[in-house]
């Protein structure tokens, strides 16, 4: 829901600050441009900047936003149909492609506190008379989906954050939660985590709050009058076990066509809780945490209600009693397709969802608008008379919130021609106001910071995204240590992608190079997957004027054309390797403070070192005038092992305990679930203290790097002839 070089053809590491000076002399060296094509780049990407417009976002979140839209509802087809027309009305080629899925809605939530005292949850979140939206019919009420159906009764026991070491923290204090219904607080892990981790305990339901020291009144002032959540505010969100594998409960791997499921196959799934859990609020949670008893919480397990906080068990008692209907629903992806001129079967992808658990003006309409955005501008530059050499599709998703549903039913229904012809796909979610973070696939590092370096900041048209974020950090750091550091950045680290968004099919089943991107930082907030994310809401505490929203849009939209119509494909692998090598020495020390026992990483320190070898020796190889001399068949071959260098973390039997998971180098934590794992098959056998494991995966990843070294390589070859 997730956590930059520049300029040169390949070539010169780094760009010069493209001032207004500058911009009137001739071109600069543009990252797999040769010269001649490099102006022209230059002179459509400042064509296609001019596009995007902040009263286009806003108008488009006012519509999709007006009304809620969960997936599986009528309101979901009405925007996809919504964004469909947009897209239409652009000249663009579209279509909805339809799947299903199994998406269970509530019918029945009780909770209730039988002793000491009685306390009926109100599991409501009542109106605020400022936001309009806040009555809305339609809204989805608060729930976790993907939760089994259940009837319990138990006592209460806090267990904080719900991960693992919280676990063991409790059995230090002597408390067992086998046979007790467990309240855990958001934060420090995916939600789906804690009724997990819960169940592997022995626990009979789950229940989750928000804190207000997390996002409620701790941290701000609460909605409305404020961007936090107010005391019956509620995380609504999916519980599905998506480190197994998201999508469909009932298909992995396969895609859900309409008409292939049967509802009756859940008991076979995989990745439905096998307990009961539910979201409340905090002004739900109080009257239960204020009853309990047994030790008092360690302090950092103390959020900021005004009890001590205990951890149980009881004598709070809690009947917990759930259901569902269990029924299988549609779902609606808007797919776009601008067919490539020169190499059609080629394809640079951008998605963004347009599902919301309730009218998700923040999450994820803000992304979504700004997709739509760029769809306009890549509609007047077809009117201009251009076509991309590549071919660019773009999607609007469904499903999403459930676990991914509509991007993991698309690319496993596509996978074949995807593994052939998919370049990288770029993806979006929820954006705001402040910094351009990315996460991603490091062999995109280097192009990610050549636009960071070409695009100016929206609120400070003196500085690039580059600068701008440049001083924030500067700004931000506490050290003059950190401060010089900075001083002498640069590129920017993108970091490593998890789960948790729509990349995940893309980049851990199929191997496809992969970005996510979005904007943030600037402010805060608590609304997160509650009725209040509206459109009241985003345009008084967030990006309120859409100038970042526009400026997503023109960093997407170069970031395709860049793709799209490079002679060579912008790929580095300098940041790949040195970002391999660190992970190795994350990995080394861990299995020395695990005293992991003889687990030799000799042989993936020599493939790192190939590869770094093999990296610097292409980036040397492939100046611009060596790649402006490219023609036919070789630089066809080139660009073929260029984009399919992701697919050598490709391992076919898939991640200890998870096959659809097919990516040697990152994956979701098993017990993180959004948060990312680095060589996971190593790393995590180690935490987990399995370490057959842990040394079965040196030589399985070693090989995977020996296999991109080789590709590098080859790239090199190809250029050196």
């Amino acid at each position: 829901m997730t956590r930059i070089h520049a300029a040169g053809s390949l070539a010169p590491l780094f760009a010069l600050l493209l001032t207004p000076q500058v911009l009137s002399q001739p071109a600069q060296p543009l990252r797999g441009f040769s010269a001649a094509n490099a102006e022209r780049e230059r002179s459509l990407e400042d064509q296609f900047r001019k596009s995007p417009k902040p009263e286009n976002l806003r108008e488009h979140m006012r519509a999709i936003s007006s009304e809620p839209h969960a997936a599986g509802s009528a309101n979901s087809k009405k925007v996809a149909e919504y964004v469909l027309n947009q897209f239409k009305s652009y000249g663009l080629n579209a279509s909805i492609e339809q799947f299903e899925a199994l998406m269970p809605y509530p019918t029945e939530r009780v909770v209730e506190m039988t002793a000491p005292e009685r306390y009926v949850a109100k599991l409501k979140e009542p109106p605020v008379p400022e936001d309009p939206d806040s009555t809305d019919e339609g809204q989805l009420p608060t729930f976790n989906a993907y939760s089994a159906d259940g009837d319990v009764t138990g006592e209460l026991v806090y267990v904080n954050y719900g991960v693992p070491a919280d676990y063991e923290q409790l059995a230090k204090l002597g408390v067992d939660v086998k046979g007790k219904i467990v309240i855990a607080r958001y934060g420090q892990s995916w939600r789906g985590i804690k009724p997990k981790v819960a169940y592997e305990h022995g626990a009979i339901g789950c229940i989750i709050y928000s804190d207000p020291r997390d996002d409620g009144y701790w941290a701000g002032d609460t909605y409305p009058k404020g961007a936090y959540r107010p005391e019956q505010g509620v995380q609504r969100g999916s519980v599905m076990d998506m480190p197994i594998h998201p999508g469909d409960p009932l298909s992995p791997g396969k895609a859900a066509d309409p008409g292939t499921l049967n509802a009756a196959d859940r008991d076979k799934s995989d990745v439905i809780l096998k307990i009961p859990v539910l979201p409340i609020s905090y002004g739900d949670a109080l009257p239960m945490l204020r009853n309990l008893g047994g030790p008092v919480a360690p302090s950092e397990w103390r959020g900021a209600l005004p009890i001590t906080y205990h951890v149980g068990a009881g004598p709070a008692k809690i009947h917990l009693k759930l259901a569902f209907d269990w029924k299988i629903r549609p779902l609606y992806d808007v797919i776009a397709r601008i067919d490539g001129s020169e190499h059609p079967d080629e394809w640079i992808i951008q998605g963004n969802h347009h599902d919301a658990w309730v009218n998700g003006a923040s999450d994820p309409t803000s992304g979504n608008v700004a997709l739509i955005e760029t769809a306009r501008g890549f509609g007047e530059l077809l009117k201009s008379g251009w076509r991309p050499k590549r071919t660019i599709i773009l999607a609007s998703w469904d499903g999403e919130e459930w676990g991914l549903l509509g991007s993991t039913e698309w690319a496993e229904k596509h996978a074949a021609d995807l593994a052939k012809n998919a370049v990288v796909y770029i993806n979006s979610d929820s954006t705001s106001a402040g910094w351009l973070n990315a996460s991603g696939s490091h062999s995109l590092q280097a192009l990610v910071n050549d636009v960071m370096r070409d695009l100016k900041d929206p609120k400070h048209p003196d500085k690039t995204l580059f600068q701008a974020k440049l001083d924030h950090e500067l700004e931000s750091a506490r050290t003059d240590d950190a401060r010089t550091k900075l001083r002498g950045r640069k590129e920017f680290p993108i970091e490593a992608l998890g789960s948790g968004s729509d990349y995940t099919s893309f980049l851990d089943y199929l191997q496809i190079a992969s970005l996510n991107l979005g904007f943030g930082g600037e402010g805060g907030g608590g609304v997160y997957h509650s009725v209040y994310d509206s459109f009241y809401w985003y345009t008084h505490f967030a990006d309120t004027d859409f100038a970042y929203g526009a400026e997503l849009s023109r960093t997407m939209g170069t970031l395709l054309l860049r793709l799209a119509d490079a002679d060579v494909l912008p790929f580095e692998f300098t940041a790949t390797a040195r970002t391999l090598h660190g992970y190795v020495d994350e990995i080394a020390k861990l299995a020395k403070d695990d005293s992991a026992p003889d687990i030799d990483l000799a042989p993936l320190r020599t493939a790192v070192e190939h590869l770094e070898r093999a990296a610097g020796a292409y980036n040397a190889a492939a100046t611009p005038d060596r790649l402006d001399r490219l023609k036919g068949g070789q630089l066809d071959e080139l660009n073929r092992v260029l984009y399919t260098s992701e697919r050598a973390f490709r391992y076919e039997p898939g991640l200890p305990r998870r096959p659809w998971f097919k990516h040697l180098a990152y994956a979701p934590g098993f017990y993180t679930g959004y948060g990312v794992k680095t060589l996971p098959g190593i790393r995590e056998g180690i935490e987990q203290k399995q370490w057959d494991e842990a040394r079965r995966y040196v030589p399985i990843v070693a090989k995977a790097v020996e296999a991109l070294a080789a590709q590098v390589e080859h790239a090199t070859q190809l250029v050196g002839r």
